[in-house]
């Protein structure tokens, strides 16, 4: 298979016009979503960077960029109206249960075998 192959088949799924209209809210969440994983994809790129390549990590630069994470789960976390610290209540409910003990990689490794 070529790569035209590919973009010809692939594009079979591709669609012109959403089947429907999204609502203001529904658009800004997706809009929040996107700034998210673009923020978080600067936090990676910062520390790829800084270990990897020999740049060094930059703390400065590293908080800001957490800082626009942080940003962008709040702004989720108003419009589908769950307050901040219910998420990171149930977080550490639902890292005790896994992790009852701390990490132990033998957790981790039966978490992946029961899933």
């Amino acid at each position: 298979m070529t790569s035209n192959d590919y973009q010809i088949l692939a594009s079979r799924t591709l669609f012109d016009v959403p089947d429907r209209d999204y609502s203001h809210e529904e658009i800004m969440l997706v809009w929040n979503a996107i700034g998210l994983a673009g923020e978080a994809g600067e936090v990676a790129d910062h520390i790829k960077k800084g270990v990897f390549h020999d740049h060094g990590i930059d703390n400065e630069k590293l908080v800001k960029e957490l800082g626009d994470v942080l940003w962008y789960v709040a702004a989720i976390a108003t419009k589908i109206g769950v307050p901040l610290a219910l998420i990171m209540e149930l977080n550490i409910a639902k890292l005790k249960q896994r992790y009852p003990d701390g990490f132990k990689t033998e957790d981790s490794i039966s978490r992946v075998d029961v899933q």
